[in-house]
């Protein structure tokens, strides 16, 4: 699709308003929208926004960061192939946006801009990534003054699908509309927990669906009456809510030869190929500054605790679920497409711009020094003791959020990968929204990031 089709398609549908939307440094999905009647004008020209969003926190604080302050802007160009219409407002449609200097160059403090970056390299390998996510997310109703689940079903059951289904079914409905390709969904968990899969797409639509599908399940969620809540742990006593990201690399396509998967080698347990593991063992050696980008918030560490299935060592396994990366099962004839890796240590908090991008740039620098994940773990790594883990190399994953922003400020790798703009404005974003709930409760941090994501 292309600006001329966007104008086309907005006109016939007689929208008044077009969202510029993006994700910033704090996780928050946030932009303008200009009336249709300028859209045709807005595609090239863009919206400006000032420079010093990119500093603006998810506690609507402006981090102190060197250029991002009340002079400048830069401009919310979109991207025609996300154009959507939303079906559960009126009249209005949303694309996702880069962020362009006045220049007309792509700005260094895009999270966007960033992943295609990540993109890029991957490209100049012959290689292109493939993701998705698994949106975990709780519907939950107004009691009193307070937010509660919104049913009180079992993991998995039944019950659950029917307490729920009027809402689901309009939220499925809603992402059918706007294109999105649908793999699974189940109740999980927690009472009134849900987890929706979309199909794999290249990873920058991969990370554009991550937002279209928060916003559509809110939006819809709303005209319910219900709460539709993406944050780490927005019940205290109750299980915590991941974005696993399931990532393959692929040979790139031409016209004599469609590519293939780098991932799998049917000769190799599991499928696993050499390639694969070394991309792992990439990931293993920088995971720890990476959570810092995939679980973005301090109600993040809340959720990362051992034997809750949420990930919470460095670890990897074939179908092992604590692992910080689990290799699925491969599906029985399709065993090359289905090849993928999981990271489970991540969440709706974690801008998925950054987080598909930072993954992939750690799991690169696996694949260009050969780095050797070590074994496979069969059991439960807070199975073993202390001193097993240590000799086995296995070492826990940050318990908040300063101690892995420490982690990521000392990865070369991955600063290099974010660049000095985009580096520095998420790190002081950060620290910022850290410091912001040192001195509330527990109680008090849950309901802050309830409403967020």
């Amino acid at each position: 699709m292309n600006a001329q089709d966007v104008v086309q398609q907005a006109r016939n549908a007689n929208l008044r308003l077009v969202r510029f939307l993006y994700c910033d440094n704090g996780g928050i999905i946030r932009g303008k929208a200009t009336h249709a009647s300028k859209l045709a004008t807005r595609i090239s020209e863009g919206i400006g926004q000032t420079l010093a969003m990119q500093a603006f926190t998810g506690v609507e604080s402006l981090a102190a960061v060197a250029g991002m302050g009340p002079i400048g802007e830069f401009r919310l160009i979109p991207d025609p192939q996300t154009f959507v219409i939303l079906p559960y407002v009126p009249n209005t449609g949303s694309m996702m946006c880069d962020m362009i200097l006045l220049d007309g160059q792509p700005w260094e403090a895009c999270p966007r801009t960033f992943l295609k970056r990540m993109v890029a390299r991957l490209a100049e390998q012959g290689m292109r990534a493939e993701a998705a996510v698994e949106h975990e997310f709780y519907l939950a109703r107004k009691n009193g003054d307070k937010y509660v689940p919104a049913d009180d079903s079992l993991c998995y059951s039944s019950r659950g699908l029917d307490d729920q289904a009027e809402v689901m079914d309009a939220i499925l409905a809603a992402l059918e509309a706007e294109g999105v390709s649908i793999e699974l969904f189940h109740t999980e968990l927690g009472p009134a927990q849900q987890e929706l899969s979309i199909h794999y797409a290249d990873a920058l639509r991969a990370a554009d669906n991550v937002c279209l599908v928060r916003e559509t399940a809110r939006g819809v969620a709303r005209a319910f009456d219900l709460l539709a809540t993406f944050a780490p742990k927005p019940f205290l006593d109750q299980a915590g809510s991941g974005a696993h990201i399931h990532l393959s690399l692929w040979g790139s396509e031409t016209s004599e030869h469609p590519g293939k998967n780098l991932f799998y080698d049917a000769n190799e347990r599991g499928g696993l190929s050499q390639r694969g593991k070394h991309f792992i063992g990439g990931v293993l050696r920088h995971i720890r500054g990476l959570v810092a980008i995939t679980c973005g918030s301090p109600n993040s560490y809340r959720r990362l605790l051992p034997h809750f299935w949420s990930s919470a060592y460095g670890a990897y396994g074939f179908d092992n679920r604590e692992g910080a990366i689990r290799i699925p099962s491969i599906f029985w004839g399709h065993e090359a497409e289905s090849l993928n890796l999981e990271l489970k240590c991540a969440d709706h908090s974690g801008n998925p711009y950054l987080s598909i991008g930072a993954f992939i740039a750690a799991g690169l620098d696996g694949i260009k020094n050969s780095i050797d994940p070590g074994e496979p773990q069969e059991i439960d790594p807070g199975n073993y003791s202390d001193e097993e883990r240590e000799q086995r190399g296995i070492r826990r994953l940050p318990t908040s959020l300063d101690e892995a922003l420490d982690e990521l400020e000392h990865d070369q790798v991955l600063m290099e990968a974010l660049g000095p703009l985009l580096a520095s404005s998420y790190l002081a974003v950060k620290r910022n929204e850290s410091a912001f709930f040192k001195e509330k409760t527990a109680e008090e941090e849950t309901r802050q990031h309830f409403y967020k994501y």
